[in-house]
This record gives structure tokens, sequence and C-alpha cells, in this order.
């Protein structure tokens, strides 16, 4: 039960920090203030980071990981578009990033207590990540 719930724990967290990485790229480019694109780009390479770390824990299982749910991610891509277009401001930008990371941490959460015998190192980087997403969106309430 360990390792089942180890490597599901695991999985969700790698799909989670793809989708952190890919929705953080989406907007990086478009962000003005320089203090905006500092703290998109290091939170971006933090979640790289872990997403090595992820992988690799995964490897030790045979496991590939997983990756964020196609529609999930096609939303997430058509939403950013959608509100940028309507109005390219770092506020829309602090918005979307603010909504995206409180839905990962709803999710991590709800993960975490799914998963309650998972390993503690599992455990560990669920909760590094519920970190980096809460930090992000700190972050950002500065330009809302």
């Amino acid at each position: 039960m360990i390792e089942q719930d180890t490597v599901k724990l695991l999985r969700e967290c790698d799909a989670g920090v793809k989708m952190g990485a890919a929705s953080i790229r989406d907007v990086l480019g478009k962000a003005k203030a320089p203090a905006m694109r500092k703290a998109l780009a290091d939170c971006k390479a933090e979640h790289e980071a872990l997403g090595e770390e992820l992988r690799a824990e995964l490897a030790r299982f045979r496991d590939e990981g997983k990756d964020p749910n196609p529609m999930a991610e096609g939303m997430s891509w058509v939403k950013t578009e959608a509100m940028l277009l309507m109005k390219d401001c770092d506020a829309t930008i602090a918005d979307l990033m603010t909504d995206g990371c409180g839905m990962g941490v709803k999710s991590l959460n709800r993960y975490l207590n799914q998963y309650e015998a998972a390993s503690e190192r599992a455990k560990d980087i669920a909760k590094r990540l519920i970190h980096l997403e809460q930090t992000l969106a700190e972050d950002m309430r500065e330009f809302l």
C-alpha cells in the first residue's frame, strides 16, 4: 500500500509540476514589470528542478510519471490567451497565476489526503510543491 500510494502521489505531483511550469511559460514573455518577470522565472526554474527530482523518484519505482490532463491544459491555455486578448497587462497575468496556484494547492492537498500511506519523501515533495504554488500566489498579489 505504501508503494502504491507513493507512486500515485508522485504521479499527481509530476502532472502538477508540469502544468505549473507550462502555465508560467505561457505568460512569462508577456509580463511587463521586471519584478513580475523575475518572480515568474524563478518559480518556473524551481518547478523544473522539482520536476527533475520527481522524475528521479518515479524512476526508482520504474514509473514514467504523468502528464497533465490534455483537456485541462488546453482549457488553461485558451483562458490565458482570451483574458490577455481582452486586457494584456500584469494584473491579468497576476489574476491568472493566482487562480492557477489556488487550484494547484487545492488539488495537491486533496492528493496528500487521498494517498495518506505514501512515503514521507513523496509527501515532502508534495508539500514543497504546495509551498511553491503558495509563494507564487503571494508574489503575484502586488500586481493584482
